[in-house]
């Protein structure tokens, strides 16, 4: 590696030192990171202004189609590796360009303008030359570059910022390596994310070099190569399960290890899997949180033909990517091939960009729920009770917008657009609950479809014929996650519309209190092919008035006739007079 690495260079062991940390009493709150990976130069400015700093929220990105493994790879013949004059001077004008937004339009403090480099930067014999010019182009811009091990924590954090307490093996596929560890959330480890880093490891087989190899002409340097990608899979895996016995016993459990995807290849795959999803058209537009089984992973001769012989644009895939996806594959393939039992596999939009930010933050707000951020309204919670009382006490965690903790989230838009006609509603309903906050961490793409299924049924659950599709298909993707969730979605709907009829504004339904209640029980039939929930609404009399009862129930009638498959969970509902 350059001479420069002592200097700039970022390992675990100085990562507390050379790494700026957050501090809530800033008065900015805005910071700029680029990321000069070995595929692209990726720049990002994103907000951690209290309260809703676990967000990450990105106010502006751009991606500069550098890549820095090309060039390398391009001016070696053999010899040194070398960056190209005219590759160091783009880099360095990029640079200079994307501080510039960050400082001068966005108003980032220059000291919380971070760059930092990967694995081409790791290989280069004239490093230093890039980083020279970098200084030159920008006085006192210094460029971190990653040690593996950091590299693998970024990564790793960056995939689990998405989701509140993961637990199962992460790995990272960028342009020159990819990373290999496990994260626990669950125990009692603190410091569970520097010991993965130290546990992991990385494998210099990124999608820009492997796809240099496989194209080589020499088909027993190929074969070696792809050997030791294989080999190396193997023994980072079997070095994890010794450290972490856990993951050890889930691999030879039959139900397997849960698998996080991150970084531009495997999200590559991602794609080609949501474009070949047995739900289609996928009704959710974000690779983030998507989520199949092991075995729809493993179809990878399926999805190299797809890749092949489909020559229409395929969403969230690249001209590049797709150029690449042979080399995606295979590092799949290696990985299919060191895990015995893999149950599931999700792809996260999160990476090393997270990964940068999350390790600034102290460990209270890095290991919360980010669905605490979003949903921060604590005064709702008296609403979320008095719907959730309307579940049956004896029936076992079926998944609603309540068991995935969108709770708050749900009650606040029970009242929104209440001006606007119910099937303009309902349809705004499913839409908006599957592209608003799109790379929002917390929020699973079961999560969307059981909100957006949620929030259609407030409204009647009509929609136009346009939406139809929609419809249908966000309910095949609550299928996935319980055979249940679509009736309890329609249920809970009709409650919150029943709740908003007696309530016309949200500061009513605050004040309703011990004025409503809901009592219900469910009562399994004798087949088990269906269930009847019998829901007692007790009102106030007062609350009452001037209200058609007849109206109130007929907001349960379409909750059984959603679907064929529905119509042997029925819904009976009594309302009387609360004393």
């Amino acid at each position: 590696m350059a001479s420069t690495a002592s200097v700039n260079g970022v390992t675990l062991d100085n990562l507390d030192k050379v790494w700026p940390r957050w501090d809530p009493a800033d008065s900015n709150h805005l910071y700029a990171l680029v990321d000069m990976g070995s595929n692209g130069i990726r720049f990002s400015i994103s907000d951690l202004s209290p309260p809703q700093t676990r967000l990450l929220k990105c106010l502006y990105q751009e991606r500069a189609a550098i890549s820095l493994f090309d060039a390398l790879s391009e001016s070696s013949s053999g010899g040194p590796l070398l960056f190209p004059k005219e590759t160091i001077t783009l880099v360095s004008e990029t640079l200079a360009r994307f501080h510039a937004i960050a400082v001068n339009d966005y108003g980032v403090p220059p000291d919380h303008v971070t760059v930092f480099a990967t694995e081409a930067m790791r290989k280069a014999d004239n490093a230093a030359a890039m980083l020279q010019a970098i200084e030159a182009e920008v006085p006192g811009l210094a460029v971190k570059i990653l040690d593996g091990q950091v590299e693998t924590l970024f990564g790793s954090l960056g995939a689990r910022s998405a989701f509140s307490r993961p637990k199962g093996l992460f790995l990272d596929l960028g342009g020159g390596s990819v990373q290999m560890t496990y994260l626990d959330t669950t125990g009692q480890d603190a410091d569970y994310h520097i010991h993965a880093a130290q546990a992991g490891k990385s494998l210099p087989f990124g999608a820009a070099r492997l796809i240099k190899i496989l194209e080589h002409k020499d088909a027993d340097f190929k074969t070696k190569e792809v050997s030791k990608l294989e080999e190396g899979m193997k023994l980072a895996f079997a070095r994890l399960c010794e450290t972490y016995p856990t993951l050890a016993t889930e691999s030879k459990d039959t139900q397997g290890v849960d698998i996080y995807l991150c970084g531009g290849g495997f999200r590559g795959y991602g794609s080609m899997l949501m474009h070949n999803d047995p739900i289609s058209p996928y009704p959710i537009p974000a690779i983030g949180s998507y989520k199949v089984s092991g075995e729809f992973f493993a179809k990878t001769s399926h999805m190299l033909e797809v890749n092949t012989n489909f020559k229409k644009k395929i969403f969230g895939m690249s001209k590049r990517r797709r150029a690449q996806f042979p080399a995606i594959v295979t590092v799949v393939e290696a990985l299919i091939s060191a895990v015995p039992h893999i149950r599931s596999v999700t792809f996260c939009a999160g990476g090393n960009r997270e990964g940068a930010l999350m390790i600034r933050l102290p460990q209270e707000i890095r290991e919360s729920d980010p669905l605490d951020c979003l949903q921060p309204d604590v005064s709702l919670q008296g609403i979320v009770d008095i719907l959730s009382s309307a579940l049956p006490a004896d029936y076992s965690n079926p998944k609603t917008v309540f068991g995935l903790g969108l709770g708050r989230l749900f009650a606040s838009k029970i009242w929104s657009n209440t001006g606007d006609d119910d099937l303009a509603n309902a349809s705004a309903a499913l839409h908006s609950a599957i592209t608003e906050h799109p790379d929002c961490p917390g929020l699973s793409h079961a999560a969307r479809a059981v909100m957006a299924l949620t929030l259609c049924a407030r409204w009647g659950g009509s929609v136009t014929p346009a939406d139809e599709q929609l419809l249908n298909n966000l309910r095949a993707l609550a299928d996935t996650v319980n055979p249940d969730a679509v009736f309890w979605a329609g249920y809970i709907g009709a409650v919150a519309a029943a709740l908003a009829k007696l309530a016309p504004t949200v500061q009513d339904a605050h004040q309703l209190g011990d004025k409503v209640q809901f009592r219900s029980t469910v009562e399994q039939f004798d087949d088990s092919k269906g269930f009847r929930v019998r829901l007692n609404l007790q009102v106030i009399e007062t609350a009452l008035r001037g209200i058609d009862t007849g109206d109130l129930k007929s907001h349960f009638e379409l909750v059984s006739t959603q679907r064929e498959q529905d119509s042997g969970k029925k819904v009976v509902v009594d309302i009387t007079a609360l004393s």
